[in-house]
This record gives structure tokens, C-alpha cells and sequence, in this order.
């Protein structure tokens, strides 16, 4: 709840012990950093607005992304987590919807053994299900669902492997999931979620808002 303008990190689950202690080398027991890359962290801030990011963003008509958040993703060998299938517009909730995008870079091979992302071709036609919502202050968990999320068919995914360097767009409606990597290959990437905000609502009830130390940045900001 409160990482969207930090960076911080989050660790796989069962990487602990009950005292505590690490069950696997501490260098693979990071599931992701996140939220706020883009702004912090110099590497990452000239990734997110590198002239073919940019250029990128103005053939996809964006007339004024701003950034949300950002995240390298691990997919530690033989423990990097499955992620279950959802829409991104869940947790970025948008007023119109069809204003939120991810842009996913792989930074190694993105392999079906590894944990490569999976769609559900057309899904994102068909709107969302659920939202993620804040709870009122002083209450746990600090969020909840507003809805609830369709059942689907593994035969309706499409395994999508890329090679290193390659980007993936990602509509805030798209059904998507990744498996756990059993592999001994990690599957590392890069991502940052872009917002048009033209003519945009955010919903106060996202779990994650801009604030004063950091608004949502523009995308088309020299660097």
C-alpha cells in the first residue's frame, strides 16, 4: 500500500524459515522490486523514457501517458511464483477503461519452461469482473475485491516466449497469467504501467495513488 512512490523489496513466499532465516541463497529470494523505478533509480528512470519508448508511445496515439508504476520481476529458478490469471485494470482502475497499458521488457529468454507470459486472445474486449479496492483506513486487509474473477479454461491461453530485449504491450484488459518457473533459468524482466490521461479518471480506490512526493509522471519528459 505504501511502495507506489518508494523502491522496495518483496521476497517469494517460502523463502523463510519459521525463525526467520533464508532457505535458499538471499540473491534468490527476491520476487520483484517495485513500485517506483521509473523515478528512483537512474537505469531504470532513462529505460522508461528512452526516445523509443517515447516514440513508441506517440505511434500508439498516447496523448499524455503518465507512469504508474514499475517493477523488475525475477522469476527466481525452481521457485519464481505462478502468477494467476488476471486483468491489470483490477488493480489500475481506470474511468474510461482501455486507458491502462504495461510495457513488459525481457531481459532474459522468456521460455514455457521459465514462466513466459500466457493470454486469452480477445479478452480484452470483454471488460473486467472485479476491483481491487482500499478497505477504510485502520481495517485489514487494506484491500479488497469488488467482484469476482471469471473462471477460464487453460486451453483458451496462448503461451507467448520471447527472446532477451524483446517488448511485450499489455492491455489493461487482457487476460494474462504466468506459471511457476521450474526451470533452473531465471526469467528476469523490466515493466512499467502507463496511463493516458486525457479525458482520464483514476479511481480513489486503487490501491496505489500518486502523491506529493511523487505524481505520476509524464512519459514524454525528457530525461
Amino acid at each position: 500500500m505504501t511502495s507506489g512512490d518508494k523502491i522496495r523489496f518483496f521476497f517469494e513466499k517460502g523463502v523463510f524459515d519459521e525463525k526467520g532465516n533464508f532457505l535458499v541463497p538471499k540473491e534468490r529470494s527476491i520476487n520483484k522490486i517495485g513500485h517506483a523505478l521509473h523515478a528512483f533509480d537512474d537505469v531504470f528512470k532513462t529505460i522508461t523514457h528512452s526516445p523509443k519508448v517515447q516514440e513508441l508511445g506517440r505511434k500508439l496515439g498516447l496523448q499524455d501517458p503518465v507512469i504508474v508504476q514499475s517493477m523488475y520481476i525475477f522469476k527466481q529458478p525452481g521457485i519464481g511464483g505462478e502468477v494467476t490469471p488476471h486483468q491489470d485494470a483490477t488493480f489500475l482502475n481506470t474511468s474510461p477503461l482501455g486507458k491502462v497499458m504495461g510495457f513488459w521488457i525481457a531481459l532474459e529468454d522468456a521460455t514455457i519452461q521459465n514462466g513466459c507470459l500466457w493470454f486469452i486472445p480477445g479478452s480484452h474486449k470483454d471488460g473486467i469482473s472485479r476491483q481491487m479496492v482500499r478497505t477504510p483506513e485502520g481495517t485489514y486487509p487494506r484491500t479488497q475485491f469488488r467482484g469476482s474473477e471469471r473462471n477460464y479454461e487453460d486451453n483458451q491461453f496462448v503461451a507467448v516466449p520471447v527472446k532477451k530485449g524483446s517488448l511485450v504491450l499489455i492491455c489493461g484488459e487482457v487476460v494474462h497469467k504466468s506459471a511457476l518457473n521450474t526451470s533452473e533459468k531465471s526469467r528476469h524482466a523490466y515493466t512499467f504501467h502507463i496511463m493516458d490521461s486525457r479525458g482520464t479518471h483514476w479511481s480513489e480506490e486503487n490501491w496505489l495513488q500518486p502523491t506529493q512526493e511523487l505524481p505520476f509522471p509524464s512519459l514524454y519528459t525528457q530525461t
